[in-house]
């Protein structure tokens, strides 16, 4: 198990009497990629400024290899953000926006500039240095802010949704980059997103936040395989989410109609919910169906189709590489260990952690 190096331990934060973050526990461990993930407001990028030294909690500590650095300003911690806006000085070359933090500490000359030519070099921009960053492209400044957050040589990069501004396919490439960064430096990102596919893309760990809580905290392939409540399982990727019915272990009901499934412990007939993902509904023949419906959209997506189908008025999502068109009538099928089942909240206070409202 790699070593800890970040923990959070009981961090609370209000605004004006909303609570942002609510008795929240993390723990970073070295040279580990991870994402907090949510929605908007769910308290991510406070947790993010908060590690930062940007922000203070209003209750809980902040231990950094085991110091606690709570009341430690930014500039005193060994970790630098890299801003989505950039924060690029426009009047200053490149070199001089990479040297900037250096030039701070008076660390010598040639230091400098040898750490410029390393950086620029990391960062795939060498022969940049005397532009300006009005005269590069969004993704080439974004490459050229973390180029300045690493020079300072941190044990930790906090990234702040960095490539939200880029187009598609920029992003994409960015996203390869940071990873092949990250695994050349031997450093720790801790990364914020609201991009599901983003943070599968790149983390080693993603924690999916909502309203100031961890909603669960785990590897990608656990996060979209095994979800542990409706909130994660309907934020991350595209779902089947429905009310079922635990009639015993290994079998659940769906709008009455029994499926086999794997999970147990659940107890004999208690409602349930349950997530198929659209890539694990088979199409079948009507005759080979646990049910049965009518295709009511269909669209080609590149890589696969993605069809509706009206079961007794509940809408399936299938994606598959054939095509049935509209109006056809079709079978459904899902093999047991495709069928996800997760407890419903027992209260309403549970239920305000688990789903936003």
């Amino acid at each position: 198990m790699p070593k800890e190096l970040i923990r959070l331990e009981k961090i609370s934060k209000s605004y004006g009497g909303k609570c942002i973050l609510d008795d929240l526990d993390l723990t970073i461990h070295e040279n580990e990629f991870l994402t907090l993930l949510g929605p908007s407001g769910c308290g991510k990028t406070t947790t993010l400024r908060i590690l930062g030294g940007f922000e203070t909690p209003d209750k809980g500590s902040v231990f950094f290899e085991g110091k606690d650095i709570t009341e430690l300003p930014p500039n005193k911690r060994n970790l630098n953000m890299v801003f989505q806006n950039y924060a690029l000085f426009p009047h200053m070359s490149i070199k001089d926006n990479i040297a900037f933090g250096l030039v701070m500490k008076k660390k010598p000359k040639d230091y400098i500039d040898e750490k410029i030519n390393y950086a620029l070099k990391l960062v795939n921009l060498e022969g940049f240095g005397d532009r300006y960053p009005g005269t590069l492209s969004g993704g080439q400044q974004q490459r050229i802010a973390i180029a300045r957050a690493i020079v300072n040589e941190p044990k930790v990069l906090l990234l702040d949704e960095p490539l939200g501004a880029l187009d598609l396919k920029l992003r994409q490439d960015m996203q390869y980059e940071l990873i092949r960064l990250k695994n050349e430096l031997g450093i720790t990102f801790v990364y914020v997103t609201h991009d599901q596919q983003e943070a599968l893309t790149m983390s080693d760990t993603i924690v999916v936040m909502n309203q100031g809580y961890i909603q669960q905290q785990g590897t990608p392939e656990q996060i979209y395989n095994e979800p542990e409540n409706a909130f994660v399982a309907d934020f991350i990727g595209d779902s089947n989410l429905f009310d079922a019915v635990m009639l015993k272990d290994r079998l659940v009901a769906i709008d009455g109609v029994a499926f086999e499934c794997v999970d147990t412990g659940f107890g004999t007939d208690k409602p349930v919910d349950i997530v198929i993902r659209p890539e694990d509904v088979e199409i079948v023949g009507p005759e080979a169906g646990t049910v049965t419906g009518d295709v009511t959209d269909i669209i080609f997506k590149g890589v696969h189709y993605e069809m509706c189908i009206d079961v007794n008025g509940r809408e399936w999502v299938c994606h598959s590489t054939s095509a049935h068109p509209v109006g056809s009538h079709v079978g459904i099928k899902v093999i047991p260990f495709n069928i996800q089942v997760m407890a419903k909240p027992e209260s309403e206070d549970e239920e305000a952690v688990q789903i936003e409202e």
